[in-house]
């Protein structure tokens, strides 16, 4: 996949804004892309791969640690299973396909509490515990991605790895999308406190841990793809459906209306809430995913926009509000339409 480029100065302020960000947080590389109206229109690199005097400059095949926005392609292959018909339905509750779990702690827990971060489970000290009843609130914890990748793979047969690879990856010849245990010359080193409780140092290639990484025009080819809703330079790669499921609202109604509101997995843009990660000015019908590294990759149907930004971070320093940040990242689009 490969899309024309034709930089403008239209998106400049956007660049300029993640330069700001770039400087703001605890990273040696960065870069920005935006996508509007299927043409490549801001692209950008500043940086180095590590903080090493020798160290590799960021360019177009550097890949970044992409943290939670790996969160996405989770949800696309949870929306493959139930569009496949490996999951029945996504209001099928967990112990129908994960027989083995406590079925008193789990029961009335739902596919949809956890694709909306709505299950109400938690993990603390080794020991899985309820915070609220599944589907009255919402709570941002990983131990729902840990029980979803395990019934996607019990369902379909296949680890989450080899069905983007079937179903994406191949198709739109991407190679600089993956899942890595060492570090390579075309990762740049992920800068971070090695005290930080959110680093995992899980190994595997098979896509359930947190260790995907991913260059910049991928990932904004990832969000392209769902911009077109599966469809590229005419030719259909994914069911639209799939990508219906993956990015509309499904969260449950919660009695909290500023809480998030998710697709699967992805943040979505539907009635005003104080608590959303996506700019005030974005529009209805957008979708965002945001990672502990701060990269981010928001789509706006309604403009024809991809924007992404990356960054070799991880974690918020002193003084950094990634929340508003990351709003602020979204706004910023939009003043630039």
């Amino acid at each position: 996949m490969k899309l024309k480029k034709k930089l403008t100065n239209q998106f400049q302020s956007v660049e300029l804004h993640a330069r700001n960000t770039s400087n703001a947080v605890d990273c040696s590389g960065a870069s920005v892309m935006v996508i509007h109206n299927d043409q490549i229109v801001t692209e950008a690199y500043w940086g180095k791969h590590s903080k090493a005097p020798d160290a590799r400059p960021i360019q177009e095949d550097s890949q970044f640690h992409v943290a939670s926005v790996r969160k996405s392609y989770i949800g696309f292959a949870a929306a493959y299973a139930i569009h496949n018909g490996y999951i029945s339905s996504i209001d099928d509750e967990v112990t129908k396909y994960l027989p083995n779990v406590n079925t008193e702690l789990f029961a009335k827990t739902t596919i949809r509490h956890l694709l909306t971060h709505t299950h109400g489970l938690h993990t603390i000290e080794g020991k899985t515990i309820r915070e609220f009843p599944p589907g009255q609130s919402w709570a941002y914890r990983e131990i729902s991605i840990e029980i979803l990748t395990q019934i996607i793979h019990h369902s379909t047969g296949k680890p989450i790895a080899e069905i983007l690879k079937e179903q994406v990856f191949n198709s739109l010849a991407f190679n600089e999308t993956g899942w890595h245990d060492e570090q390579s010359e075309k990762l740049a080193e992920v800068i971070r406190d090695p005290d930080n409780k959110f680093w995992s140092t899980d190994k595997g290639t098979d896509g359930n841990k947190k260790n995907m990484y991913v260059s910049t025009r991928e990932l904004a080819y990832w969000g392209y793809l769902h911009l077109k809703q599966g469809l590229i330079d005419g030719k259909r790669v994914v069911a639209k459906e799939i990508i219906q499921l993956a990015t509309s609202l499904q969260s449950p109604e919660l009695i909290n209306k500023d809480l998030p509101q998710n697709g699967f997995l992805w943040f979505v843009k539907d009635l005003p809430a104080k608590m959303t990660e996506i700019g005030e000015l974005v529009p209805k019908g957008s979708f965002q995913i945001l990672g502990y590294t701060s990269v981010a990759v928001l789509v706006i149907p309604k403009h024809n926009i991809v924007a992404v930004r990356m960054f070799n971070s991880f974690g918020s320093p002193s003084g950094y509000d990634y929340s508003a940040d990351i709003r602020a990242f979204g706004d910023m689009v939009m003043k630039c339409v």
